[in-house]
């Protein structure tokens, strides 16, 4: 079984991966800015830390096999106002130490709309995308460059509504 790090483990797919990967008897680190348990993965190990924070990244990468990066940012008036850095931020942060922990797999959560599937938005959805994701997913776009650009094993995942179906 793997020891899996999830980065943005409180909500959403983060929490999602944790109730998966733990019922599925991996060891998983639960990274948040809280550092609460998901609630639907009641055996992952809770870790307070910040994905900007080189000293808490370095200190959840500890024992850690592979590390899922599943960071979001909040719906508020800045997403639409305000550039958004989160994505390649913390990628900036979490690359070399994950090279100085000697952790090569990555999977990283971005979405339908960043790097390459950006050609793939028709005409009708390209006005309301641009008007309220463009500054996420171009900075998701960002993160998908990095991270091609690094020498890890990596896997970037392209959420839509749909993949819960």
């Amino acid at each position: 079984m793997a020891n899996i790090l999830v980065i943005g483990a409180s909500r959403g797919i983060g929490r999602e991966v944790c109730r998966a990967a733990t019922s599925r008897g991996h060891h998983v680190r639960a990274m948040s800015r809280g550092g609460t348990q998901p609630s639907s993965a009641a055996s992952a190990e809770p870790f307070k830390g910040d994905a900007l924070d080189a000293g808490a990244v370095a200190a959840a990468l500890d024992g850690i096999d592979v590390v899922v990066q599943a960071l979001g940012v909040p719906v508020s008036l800045d997403l639409f106002t305000k550039p958004v850095t989160l994505f390649s931020e913390a990628t900036a942060v979490l690359i070399p130490e994950m090279k100085n922990a000697g952790v090569d797999t990555l999977v990283a959560v971005t979405g339908f709309g960043a790097g390459d599937s950006n050609r793939a938005i028709n005409p009708l959805q390209r006005i309301p995308f641009d008007l309220a994701l463009k500054r996420a997913y171009d900075d998701k776009s960002r993160q998908e460059a990095m991270i091609e650009d690094s020498d890890l094993d990596w896997l970037c995942l392209l959420y839509t509504s749909d993949a819960a179906d």
